[in-house]
């Protein structure tokens, strides 16, 4: 009875984090780029590429995760994509590189005498990441698009 109840949670945690995200690099998609290309694993026009499309990527994920449009397969891209932001951060850990992941906002080199904090964002990705996979597995939530498209009802399997 309470997995559908977790599931929306979970659907409009994810939401949130792909809305807030997108929405405040969005407005300076030049520091986006600078921002990704600051892992240096990528050449320089493929990271600006990537880094202005990523705010707009993100924000679609949002949206569709909000209106519970596609959940699982949201909840898989919204998985892969955290997986490639946690590698990224551990390369960047492991290269001794010293920046901001650019997650939400900002990003880049850091100024001399700043330390980044790598785990705790890593942390707080793999948070991220179990929310996306909660979803893959239970993408069936109340208040949702999917759920009005198929007509069904949420119901759960007390055998579950």
């Amino acid at each position: 009875m309470i997995r559908p109840w977790l599931g929306i949670a979970a659907r409009l945690g994810l939401a949130a984090v792909w809305l807030v995200a997108g929405a405040s690099k969005v407005s300076d998609l030049a520091a986006s780029g600078r921002a990704v290309n600051a892992y240096q694993v990528l050449p320089y026009d493929v990271a600006t590429v990537i880094g202005a499309a990523l705010p707009f990527v993100e924000l679609a994920l949002g949206v569709l995760l909000l209106l519970g449009l596609a959940s699982r397969l949201v909840a898989g891209v919204s998985a892969a994509l955290l997986v490639v932001f946690i590698a990224g951060i551990a390369s960047a850990w492991a290269r001794g590189l010293a920046i901001d992941c650019g997650c939400f906002g900002s990003g880049g080199q850091l100024a001399a005498g700043q330390a980044p904090s790598y785990l705790p964002e890593i942390l707080r990705d793999l948070g991220f990441l179990i929310l996306a996979g909660f979803l893959l597995i239970w993408p069936r939530t109340p208040v949702s698009v999917d759920g009005w498209l198929s007509g069904e009802p949420v119901v759960e399997d007390e055998d579950e």
